[in-house]
């Protein structure tokens, strides 16, 4: 059985089987073991940010099978996700799911680094997508973690990660090593910041009008821009250039 297969089974055997409103819940995670030196000071303090409460279920479960020293805060939403981190400091680590519906995608990493620069995040998905993982290392994710992993193993990342620890656990702890270069990603990397912002939102599905909105350009800036990404990663269409990191 898989990550995902076994939260949902977790989640459904306690009843939650619905996607969260929104609200933020709190759970308390202790282990009961004497203070060491240099030990953390009370238990670490997790924010799981996902739209879907079973899986936070699910995640709270298995920390809490594994007796982790592990307080563990709960987002549906991004807007959610800003407020629980303005509100509870200090927050040790926050696991953010790109796909919940205000992230739209990177834009949701970009919003939270510009404002909690010195919070230690990490990016949750369902997807393994080179140019998202690029982008979320570059922006100053820690690790990038699939659902896909093993509960065992997932709490294992996590609990390494809590500790600041991203060199240990199991093989490819961060999720980064995997990236290989390729000349078309290597281009990517020559494109100006809001130029990746762009492509970003074009990855994501948005029309050249919901882009004009979101970044506050004209909606002829916004084709221009979207005319040179498709002509530096020489691709022909719109269709094409998503078809090569779908």
């Amino acid at each position: 059985m898989n990550a995902m297969s076994a939260v949902a089974d977790v989640g459904l055997r306690s009843g939650s089987n619905e996607r969260s409103s929104g609200a933020a819940r709190s759970f308390r995670v202790d282990r009961r073991e004497p203070d060491v030196a240099g030990a953390h000071a009370g238990p670490y303090r997790l924010l799981i940010a996902d739209d879907h409460a079973v899986l936070r279920l699910g995640l709270k479960a298995i920390l809490e099978a594994d007796r982790a020293n592990v307080e563990v805060l709960e987002a549906g939403c991004l807007q959610d996700t800003l407020e629980i981190c303005r509100k509870n400091r200090p927050i040790d680590f926050v696991l953010l799911d790109l796909n919940m519906n205000d992230c739209r995608g990177l834009q949701g990493l970009r919003q939270f680094r510009a404002e909690f620069a010195s919070i230690p995040i990490a990016i949750l998905s369902a997807t393994q997508d080179e140019f998202v993982k690029r982008q979320a290392q570059a922006m100053g994710a820690t690790a990038y973690i699939t659902k896909s992993h093993e509960p065992a193993a997932m709490s294992q990342i996590i609990q390494a990660l809590l500790r600041g620890d991203s060199g240990s656990g199991p093989s490819g702890l961060s999720g980064f090593s995997a990236c290989g270069r390729t000349a078309r990603y290597d281009r990517i990397a020559e494109l100006g910041a809001r130029h990746l912002e762009i492509l970003d939102l074009v990855l994501f599905g948005c029309s050249n009008q919901e882009i004009s909105n979101a970044t506050q350009l004209s909606l002829g800036t916004v084709k221009n821009y979207v005319s040179t990404i498709l002509l530096a990663l020489d691709v022909k269409s719109r269709s094409h250039l998503i078809s090569l990191f779908r």
